[in-house]
């Protein structure tokens, strides 16, 4: 048994994916290999890099470096928009595996939608790199629903993931129910709202009642709605509580009272790319 214990998954559209992982999004060098192996050794078996974090090098090291078999995690990346033409997709694709030294990853999506370069013809290169062996799943991230659907109309392989942005202060019910329609998971990016919840007394008042921290009660909401979780943290000891969700449940009326903390002003991060996107 790990540090932290079993982790448990998500089914989505054939894939299994962890509900608790490790972001590293602006984690680099030495300090990105190490919380890497240090997650791994703890019992994380899901880690989430891109290609625009410029850190997969540093990814692959930590996994080396952990001694756990390959098999045993659930490794993501992403593919830049400026790389959305079919070969250079493909191209890409190949070059993130060179950097984390593997010969798969386990799931590849598409980083954010590129309104310059017809959806179909990126969705159609997608599939091909799956079928060519370079990813065992795809999925997009960043997707509104009607980017979605436009993406399984064109798709001939499964599409296992939304990966967005999903906080409590940020209300994505509409997302996330049009996800589970089409078998798809949500997997969570900046859950814990950028810190920006340590003050809420709903919140705080959870924390009390379970005898857990804050970040904790932010995590489990949205564990215990089946949605993945990918907090990013550069220091060591925050990984053993970021994962220390799994040993408690919020009662239905606190599920109600946070889930009311939630609106759709809440993003705190959007982008160029999404300029003409309409958000869920």
């Amino acid at each position: 048994m790990s540090a932290i214990g079993s982790i448990p998954s998500v089914e989505a559209n054939g894939a299994k994916i962890p509900l608790c992982g490790l972001g590293t999004w602006q984690l680099r060098g030495r300090a990105c290999a190490r919380i890497v192996e240090q997650a791994l050794r703890l019992g994380y078996r899901a880690i989430d890099t891109a290609e625009m974090y410029d850190n997969e090098r540093d990814v692959g090291e930590g996994l080396r470096a952990s001694g756990v078999k390959r098999g045993e995690v659930f490794v993501t990346t992403k593919i830049w928009p400026s790389h959305f033409a079919p070969r250079e997709l493909e191209r890409a694709a190949r070059d993130c595996l060179v950097r984390l030294r593997l010969s798969e990853v386990d799931l590849l999506l598409l980083h954010w939608p590129n309104p310059q370069l017809p959806l179909a013809e990126t969705i159609g290169a997608l599939c091909k790199v799956k079928r060519d062996g370079l990813t065992r799943h795809i999925g997009v991230s960043n997707f509104t629903l009607a980017l979605i659907d436009e993406a399984r109309v064109a798709a001939s392989e499964p599409l296992v993931c939304d990966q967005v942005e999903c906080h409590v202060f940020l209300d994505q019910s509409k997302l996330i129910a049009g996800c589970r329609k089409h078998g798809m998971a949500v997997i969570a990016y900046s859950p814990l709202a950028r810190g920006d919840m340590r003050n809420d007394p709903v919140l705080a008042r959870a924390a009390a009642a379970h005898g857990k921290t804050v970040a904790q009660i932010c995590l489990r909401f949205l564990v215990q709605q089946n949605i993945a979780v990918i907090p990013r943290t550069g220091k060591i000891e925050r990984l053993s509580e970021n994962a220390a969700i799994f040993d408690f449940s919020l009662s239905e009326a606190e599920m109600r009272d946070i889930a009311a903390l939630g609106s759709r002003d809440g993003r705190l991060i959007d982008w160029a790319y999404s300029g003409r996107m309409k958000w869920d």
